[in-house]
């Protein structure tokens, strides 16, 4: 090969790899500027969190409606901010960066379907919390939320909505016994709903194996307010018969739990030091109904 030929080579080298490098420093600085969007949505996630945390103080279970219409109105921020990151975002190249936004997403689409349960009761879809957000719901119309986040999201909203019957004193403060109940009917239905998923053994269905020790959770406060007499018949009647309107299988294993709960219900017994006593007999009396619920 000529001394002319090598120099050629060199330069078309030269200019090829430049290219490359041109790329490669664009895709860099295109990464950062997302990274940067993320951690603002991480930062507005954060407050919002620490709004919603107000719910599991005193009296907070009393103001869930000015509660959830703060939380919505910092929502508005959130929409604000997936808009820009949204531009940041070349055509057709979502799930290329998708892993910088993924666990923000999840964390946000958690809060916006536990505000929802709080002011309306009932499972957010994946529309309302797209709406919530600010995102498109399918993926042919640009940014939008993943089937996954939502999932997980939602998955994230069970283990928050532990928390309201497993400190009970919330409850009990507001007057609320039935609350409990209505919670442990919800994420037996949310239960319900996964399994009829086939989840492959990723992450997601790591999150789903959880569910059911968050509902062995508010099933424990369930009978503690069932063998105290705190929770009153018509209540449980009533939310039985609102299960059997939805899913005749979880009804009647809701009609086993509580009727083995009345079963074995002891009198209630007062004395100045029967506390011990009375934690001692609900471990006894948990057993009994675990063992009948087996057989």
């Amino acid at each position: 090969m000529s001394h002319r030929s090598r120099e050629t080579l060199k330069m078309v080298t030269a200019e090829i790899f430049s290219e490359f490098q041109k790329y490669l420093d664009e895709d860099q600085d295109r990464r950062e500027e997302i990274r940067q969007a993320t951690r603002d949505l991480e930062q507005t996630a954060r407050e919002i969190l620490i709004t919603v945390q107000a719910v599991h103080q005193k009296d907070g279970l009393l103001n869930l409606q000015p509660l959830c219409g703060e939380v919505n109105a910092k929502f508005k921020t959130v929409q604000e901010k997936f808009k820009a990151l949204a531009d940041k975002i070349p055509q057709g190249q979502y799930y290329r960066f998708h892993d910088h936004w993924r666990f923000v997403v999840q964390r946000l689409s958690f809060l916006a379907s536990f505000v929802i349960y709080l002011s309306a009761e009932k499972l957010a879809s994946r529309e309302e919390v797209a709406n919530s957000l600010g995102v498109e719901l399918l993926r042919e119309n640009g940014f939008h939320i993943d089937l996954d986040d939502y999932l997980m999201g939602l998955l994230q909203m069970a283990s928050e909505l532990v928390r309201i019957p497993f400190r009970a004193v919330n409850s009990v403060t507001a007057g609320q016994y039935d609350r409990p109940l209505k919670i442990s009917q919800f994420l037996a239905e949310l239960d319900a709903g996964f399994r009829l998923l086939n989840l492959k053994n990723d992450s997601l269905r790591k999150r789903f194996d959880g569910l059911k020790y968050d509902i062995k959770k508010v099933e424990e406060v369930v009978y503690d307010l069932s063998i105290r007499n705190l929770v009153s018949s018509t209540t449980s009647k009533g939310l039985e018969t609102e299960a059997s309107q939805s899913s005749p299988v979880q009804a009647g294993l809701r009609h086993k739990r509580l009727t083995i709960t009345q079963e074995v219900a002891p009198p209630r017994v007062t004395c100045s030091i029967n506390y011990r006593c009375d934690i001692n007999c609900l471990m006894v009396f948990n057993m009994a109904i675990r063992s009948k619920i087996a057989c």
